[in-house]
């Protein structure tokens, strides 16, 4: 499975605007299958639970709200690879009949 950082990099969605991209990502993750969207929801979890541990350790140590502020800015640079990887495969290639030469 190839590893997408950006919608751009996508190969189905790379002449399309943001909008049409992010239209055809939403259609797509529709498509998903039980055991992939149980798969995007687990790496979900392992995200935020961490976050929500550390905000109950501000009692101790105040600085462990920088470190759950820190996971939940990475949050979206975790799970969008996934996302995308899995999704990809759900989009349809390009139609190459509209153009003209």
């Amino acid at each position: 499975m190839k590893f997408y950082f950006s919608t751009r990099q996508i190969p189905q969605l790379k002449n399309l605007s943001i909008d049409e991209r992010f239209t055809r990502i939403r259609a797509a993750e529709s498509k998903l299958t039980a055991p992939e969207k149980l798969l995007v929801n687990v790496i979900k979890l392992l995200i935020m639970v961490p976050v929500f541990v550390f905000v109950l350790r501000t009692f101790q140590d105040w600085s462990s709200l920088l470190w759950a502020g820190l996971i939940i800015l990475a949050y979206p640079l975790i799970l969008k690879p996934f996302q995308y990887s899995l999704c990809a495969k759900y989009l349809k290639q390009p139609d190459d009949t509209n153009t003209k030469e």
